[in-house]
């Protein structure tokens, strides 16, 4: 998945879940919602790595659940931010806990997940995909 060039259009602030059947919830809330395919990355064993549905001009990220940093929380908002480094240096001094230091994905982003006050997993990253 190449990165795509964003727009002053392009959202900058994603919703996320992870769900137990991706594939299915991917075909329900398309039927259901009316959300159309964007972007659909196969995982392992029927899982979906990683999947983005458009709505009008928004775009919903979701994928399996896994064991990872998120545990099996549903949620897990993901937002589009220029400096990577410097914005995970300004959550660092204000308190948060990262759970992930900045790296640099296969697909061409630099990202980084941070805990919030409450323990809520927030992931901060150069992707940011238009519908």
């Amino acid at each position: 998945m190449s990165q795509p060039t964003p727009s002053a259009a392009a959202p900058t602030f994603y919703p996320m879940l992870r769900y137990k059947d991706a594939p299915a919830a991917i075909k329900w809330l398309a039927a259901a919602f009316g959300f159309e395919e964007h972007v659909v990355v196969p995982g392992p064993n029927d899982t979906v790595a990683h999947a983005e549905l458009r709505f009008g001009t928004g775009i919903f990220m979701l994928g399996s659940q896994k064991d990872d940093i998120y545990g099996n929380a549903g949620m897990a908002p993901y937002v589009y931010v220029a400096d990577i480094d410097a914005h995970c240096a300004r959550a660092r001094a204000a308190g948060a806990v990262i759970v992930r230091e900045p790296y640099d994905t296969d697909h061409g982003s630099r990202d980084y997940a941070a805990r919030d006050c409450e323990g809520h997993v927030w992931s901060f990253g150069t992707y940011r995909p238009a519908p």
